[in-house]
């Protein structure tokens, strides 16, 4: 199956996952980063040559929400020293059916910056606060 899925949009949890978990069904999650903003390179404004510079609406994921549910995270993130983009990727491997995140990379630097996080893995704590950010801010 293969489906958006990310700390910000999380529909498989409702619609998919519990064939997933029974039916061992693995989901090739695209877009893990939220099309960018779990990075946070959105949160203080549109950067030049970004996606939304290009394309304001992001396919329907910029919305008056998504800035303050990105932050839940970036603070979950900094409070657990972890780098976001790590944080969010690690995440995947919580969850209770098989998952592949497929993320996208502009640059090296992006590229190297997501291989680094191949060995974060999330403690109890950090995955309690990002279910309660998701309850906070749901979809």
């Amino acid at each position: 199956m293969q489906n958006e899925y990310s700390l910000l949009s999380r529909l498989y949890d409702t619609d998919m996952a519990e064939m997933a978990v029974n039916e061992g069904v693995t989901l090739l999650a695209f877009s893990p980063l939220a099309a960018g903003f779990l990075t946070g390179k959105y949160q203080d404004g549109v950067p030049p040559a970004s996606r939304m510079s290009l394309v304001p609406e992001m396919g329907g994921r910029n919305s008056p929400r998504v800035r303050d549910a990105a932050a839940a995270y970036l603070g979950i993130a900094a409070r657990h020293a972890l780098d976001v983009v790590h944080m969010a990727m690690a995440w995947h491997r919580t969850r209770p059916f098989p998952a592949i995140p497929i993320f996208g990379a502009t640059t090296a630097d992006q590229m190297r910056r997501i291989l680094g996080g191949i060995g974060v893995t999330l403690t109890p704590d950090v995955v309690a606060e990002i279910a309660t950010a998701h309850r906070a801010h749901p979809m």
